[in-house]
C-alpha cells in the first residue's frame, strides 16, 4: 500500500474538508495518483473526494467493519502514489468498544494502517496556547503515528509567528498556515455539505481550494511525512449478500446514498445494478429481482416525487409481486406521506403506512445494530432529522445503538415492502 496521511482535527468544523479537497486536487494537478478514504460513516465527503481526485473514495470504519473488509478496502489504494484519509468529528471521537476491535474513531484507522495524523487546528482567538492542544493530541495515544499540524484561520503574519514559536518549543512540525478565507469553504445544508452532484461550480471550487492550499502549505514536506504499515494483499469481501441478481437502484439527487463498497460487493458477487431516477419520472425495471431505494434528500424534492406518476405507478406495480426495500430517505418515499419543512404534505408511494415530517425536526444520529427475524445481524448508522408521525406496520428488526440500548425506530414491513432509517454498512457472517 502506498504511504498515507490521516487528515484530522480536534473537533468538527475546523476545516478538515477544505484542506482535504485542496490537497487532493493540488496533488492530482502535480501529476500524482491519490487515493482518498473517509474514516467513519459519511456519504457526502467521499463524493467530493471523487470529484477532487478522479478516483472513488471508500469509507473505512473500525466499529462496523471487520479486519478482512478493512484490509480489502484499504487495498483499493494499490497503484496510487499517496493515500489521504479524512477523519470524522474529532480525532479520538468514537463509541465504547463493547467487544469490537475499534471505536470508529479516526485515531483507530490512523494507528491500524500506520497513517501519520495531520491535525488541523482552528487557531482563532489563541496564539502559543495552540501548541498545548497539538501536544495533547500527539501524546494521548503513544501508539498512534503523528506527523504535525496545519494552522487554520490565521489572522495575520504576527499571529502565525506567535503560534509557530509555541509549536517549535513543543517539538510540533507545522506544515502550513491557512489565513481566514470564506471563498474556499464548502456550502452547507441541513444534513451537512451540499452533495457533489448538486454543486454546479464544483470544479472551480476545487481549483480554488487547490490554489489556496498550494499557496499556504509545504506540499513536499507533507508528502514526505506520509507512512503506512505493511498490509496483506486482499480483495474487498462482499459487505452484504446482494438482495437479488438484478437490482433496480434509485439514483439521482434525491436518492444517492449508497456506499461504494456495498455496490462493489454486489457486483463482485455477480449482481447487476439497474439504475433509475424517480426525479426524472423513471420506473424501476420490471425485470429486476428487487428494488432498492437508498437514502438521500427526498424532503427537498417531495413535490416532484409526488408528481412523478410513471415512477410511482411502476414502483407500486413492482411491489405487488417483488421486494422493495428503502433506507432513510428511500424509506420515507415508500411511505404514505412526507411533510416538508414548510408543513406541506406530499403523498408518497404508499407501500408502507409511514408518515414522516421534516417540519417537526429532531436529530437522530449514531451507530446501529439491527437483528432481523431470521437472526441476521446488520451493522450501520442512522443520521436524519425527520420525525415519524405514523408507523402502523409491523417492525422490521430489533435495533440497538452502539451501547446496546434499544432504538425505537425499528423500521417496518408490509407485504413485499420493507424499510428503515438505518443505513446498512455490513452484515455479520458475510
Amino acid at each position: 500500500m502506498p504511504p498515507g496521511l490521516m487528515i484530522s482535527a480536534p473537533a468538527s468544523g475546523t476545516g478538515k474538508t477544505t484542506l482535504m479537497l485542496g490537497l487532493l486536487r493540488a496533488y492530482r494537478d502535480a501529476g500524482l495518483t491519490v487515493q482518498a478514504f473517509k474514516s467513519g460513516p459519511d456519504y457526502i465527503d467521499p463524493a467530493f473526494h471523487h470529484a477532487a481526485s478522479g478516483r472513488p473514495s471508500y469509507n473505512l470504519d473500525t466499529w462496523s467493519m471487520d479486519a478482512n473488509l478493512l484490509d480489502g478496502l484499504s487495498a483499493r489504494a494499490a497503484g496510487a502514489d499517496l493515500v489521504l484519509a479524512e477523519g470524522s468529528m474529532g480525532l479520538f471521537d468514537g463509541v465504547p468498544l463493547n467487544g469490537r476491535s475499534g471505536t470508529g474513531a479516526s485515531a483507530d484507522m490512523a494507528t491500524r494502517n500506520g497513517w501519520p495524523v495531520v491535525l488541523v487546528i482552528d487557531v482563532s482567538g489563541q496564539a502559543q496556547s495552540a501548541a498545548a492542544t497539538a501536544l495533547g493530541f500527539r501524546d494521548l495515544r503513544p501508539d498512534m503515528p503523528f506527523a504535525g499540524v496545519v494552522l487554520n484561520r490565521v489572522a495575520s503574519p504576527r499571529h502565525e509567528r506567535l503560534i509557530r514559536e509555541g509549536m517549535e518549543a513543543a517539538g510540533i512540525e507545522v506544515f502550513g498556515a491557512l489565513p481566514r478565507n470564506s471563498h474556499t469553504e464548502m456550502p452547507e445544508r441541513h444534513l451537512g455539505l451540499v452533495q457533489a452532484l448538486e454543486h454546479e461550480g464544483i470544479d472551480t471550487l476545487l481549483d480554488d481550494a487547490a490554489t489556496f492550499i498550494r499557496d499556504n502549505l509545504d506540499l513536499q514536506a507533507l508528502r514526505a511525512a506520509a507512512r503506512c504499515n505493511p498490509m496483506p494483499e486482499a480483495a474487498p469481501l462482499a459487505a452484504v449478500v446482494p438482495p437479488g441478481q438484478r437490482i433496480a437502484l434509485a439514483q439521482d439527487a434525491a436518492f444517492s446514498f449508497v456506499y461504494p463498497h456495498i455496490q462493489d460487493g454486489w457486483r463482485a458477487a455477480g449482481a447487476e445494478i439497474l439504475p433509475f431516477s424517480p426525479l426524472a419520472d423513471q420506473a424501476p425495471d420490471p425485470s429486476a429481482d428487487v428494488v432498492w431505494m437508498p437514502g438521500g434528500y427526498p424532503e427537498l424534492h417531495a413535490g416532484r416525487i409526488a408528481a412523478a406518476r410513471t415512477y410511482l405507478n411502476g414502483l407500486r406495480d413492482f411491489a405487488r409481486t417483488g421486494p422493495v426495500h428503502g433506507e432513510c430517505g428511500g424509506y420515507m418515499a415508500m411511505g404514505q406521506a412526507l411533510i416538508d419543512k414548510d408543513g406541506v404534505r406530499h403523498e408518497m408511494a404508499g407501500l408502507l403506512g409511514l408518515v414522516t415530517s421534516y417540519e417537526k425536526r429532531k436529530m437522530h444520529l449514531g451507530y446501529r445494530m439491527a437483528t432481523l427475524a431470521d437472526g441476521q445481524k446488520l451493522r450501520g448508522h442512522e443520521f436524519h432529522y425527520s420525525s415519524i408521525l405514523e408507523q402502523p406496520d409491523a417492525p422490521l428488526a430489533e435495533v440497538a445503538d452502539a451501547n446496546g440500548q434499544p432504538v425505537v425506530e425499528t423500521g417496518s414491513r408490509r407485504d413485499h415492502a420493507t424499510g428503515t432509517f438505518f443505513h446498512l454498512i455490513t452484515a455479520e457472517g458475510t
